[in-house]
């Protein structure tokens, strides 16, 4: 049997809080360029921070992205979908040491 001790269940509560930041306005295409050239400058710098009068959200991208883009012309209509997403692992997970037991 494995017991874990408090602060490893704080951490594993932590690692499981979601948190979500939205944001939606009609925007020029002059404002749309400086916001993805904001996002590419904290690419660089490892941090990502977004807010709004709704919240906000502190990312820190490292390691490998997962880059996703969709581009759809339909009619009059077009979409522009840009996704990009990575796992964000914490000191115990790095160095988990995994254990079996038998009888």
């Amino acid at each position: 049997m494995n017991f874990k001790s408090a602060s490893q269940q704080v951490a594993i509560a932590m690692r499981q809080a979601k948190s979500t930041f939205r944001h939606e306005s009609l925007q020029d295409s002059k404002s749309i360029q400086e916001f993805l050239k904001a996002i590419t400058k904290g690419m660089g710098k490892g941090k990502l921070e977004f807010s709004d009068e709704g919240g906000q959200i502190i990312m820190t991208p490292e390691g490998l992205l997962n880059f996703k883009l969709t581009a759809v012309k339909d009619d009059n209509s077009n979409r522009l979908d840009i996704k990009i997403s990575w796992q964000q692992d914490g000191p115990e997970e790095q160095n988990r040491t995994l254990k079996i037991g038998g009888e």
